[in-house]
């Protein structure tokens, strides 16, 4: 059983990760049993992808599509989405009371008090820095260039 739950919750967290299916949601939240094309409407796709985007929700249960004659309309489905909410609120809750045992932490007297004098800066100590190039691109027995501003005598 609860395996199936898990199955249905990842289901309907796929499906809510995309946007364009989140504006789909929105739109049906605003006004339920809207056509195919009406909620394509506003979308800057096609209307095929759009019907995939609705294959995805209506796989998560989470709309369900009703035809009448040749309008194919869609509406919320409220299941999957109680489901993931009580999901969340369960982590949710969890979550609440460790940040709560947190700031009763942070917030005990028991902290030691910053300094009200600088503390002087200690000087860094020095790198050989010829040491510390990396020869990866040079190979042994190479010849070295001439400095800059020098040519060598033909």
């Amino acid at each position: 059983m609860v395996k199936y739950q898990d199955e249905t919750l990842d289901r309907t967290f796929a499906a809510l990760s995309d946007p364009t299916r989140r504006a789909l949601l929105a739109r049906l939240g605003k006004q339920d049993g809207l056509s195919v094309s009406e909620l394509a409407a506003p979308f800057p796709v096609s209307l095929p992808a759009i019907m995939k985007h609705l294959d995805v929700l209506t796989d998560a249960g989470l709309i369900v599509r009703e035809k009448t004659g040749r309008t194919v309309s869609c509406r919320l489905t409220a299941q999957p989405m109680e489901q993931a909410m009580n999901w969340l609120s369960r982590y949710a809750q969890f979550w609440s009371e460790s940040f709560d045992r947190l700031a009763a932490f942070v917030e005990e007297d028991k902290w030691p008090t910053l300094p009200s004098t600088p503390i002087p800066a200690q000087p860094l100590p020095q790198r050989n820095v010829q040491a510390s190039h990396s020869r990866a691109g040079s190979a042994p027995g190479r010849k070295k260039s001439t400095p800059p501003g020098r040519r060598p005598r033909s």
